[in-house]
């Protein structure tokens, strides 16, 4: 639990991805947080529960600054089940950090802002602020202040809105989006990765598919830019060496035909073209050819 809960973490300490992500989600994509700006801090604060005490940290947590000046404090959460009490959580991460700029005084105080990303197949269907958890009396509303959190269904993102994404975030985006959408015919992103590593751990963390990080790892290092195209090829290579032939071509021509049609409706190309961006092999092209003369008919 302990290395899964790391590597949800890894890519979006990264200053490029995070400020990326924030860009991305607050801003509209709008270019308003640069990664030089960003200052990460390790945000641990303990408190007391059934008369022990516990410790509890963020996920990924930066200071954003602007000429030694904070502006905010930026928070981020990962999360692959939907907490029913995710709320109170936040109010404890948050409410440290207010205390701590309270302790030392020396500087304007900072407004706290935290991002939960969910990951789950599902939208968030539980609380989203206090007054889901709790009834609150009628006479105690208007003194009830009630903490609301952000929360942001990666999977349910817009192309749009993954669009604005620049980074490796947006191949992560990307995937969980189409795997929702249409996981039969997954069209692998031939954007490059730049944190190689840290992109596999989280994709292997959040899907718990070991085979994802293993795929990479056997790409020669500068044999050509690293992709999941590349990851897509690799991996039906890798199949057929293994004696799965029949089952893993059948499958693989499946997907691969379902990706072509994908490209070539959506970037208004020819068949040669999407099989050409795809690094479709010869042998494959023969077999696809095949297919779409059998769908015309």
């Amino acid at each position: 639990m302990a290395e899964k809960d790391v590597s949800e973490k890894q890519l979006a300490d990264y200053s490029d991805v995070f400020a990326d992500i924030t860009n991305g989600l607050i801003f509209q994509g709008l270019r308003c947080v640069r990664e030089d700006e960003l200052l990460t801090t390790k945000d641990k604060s303990q408190y007391k529960a059934d008369g022990k005490l516990h410790e509890q940290e963020r996920d990924v947590s930066k200071i954003w600054r602007k000429k030694r000046i904070n502006i905010a404090f930026l928070g981020m959460e990962h999360q692959t089940d939907i907490d029913e009490y995710m709320v109170l959580r936040v109010i404890g991460y948050d409410g440290a950090v207010y205390r701590s700029q309270y302790k030392k005084n020396k500087t304007k105080a900072y407004p706290v802002i935290t991002l939960v990303l969910n990951f789950s197949e599902k939208r968030w269907d539980k609380a989203k602020k206090l007054s889901d958890i709790m009834e609150v009396p009628e006479e105690l509303k208007p003194f009830f202040n009630d903490y609301e959190i952000h929360v942001f269904d990666i999977a349910y993102l817009s192309d749009e809105e993954v669009e604005r994404f620049q980074s490796d975030f947006r191949i992560v985006a990307d995937y969980f989006v189409q795997m929702r959408k249409d996981p039969e015919n997954y069209m692998p992103s031939q954007q490059e990765i730049k944190h190689v590593d840290e992109v596999l751990k989280l994709m292997k963390a959040l899907t718990g598919d070991d085979s994802i990080e293993e795929i990479f790892n056997q790409m020669e290092e500068g044999a050509g830019r690293k992709s999941m195209v590349s990851a897509f090829k690799l991996e039906r290579e890798r199949g057929r060496a293994e004696g799965h032939t029949e089952g893993l071509t059948k499958g693989h021509i499946e997907t691969l035909f379902a990706a072509v049609k994908n490209l070539m409706e959506s970037l208004k190309c020819s068949r040669e073209q999407a099989m050409d961006a795809l690094k479709v092999s010869e042998e494959d092209r023969a077999i696809l050819a095949e297919k779409f003369e059998e769908t015309r008919s």
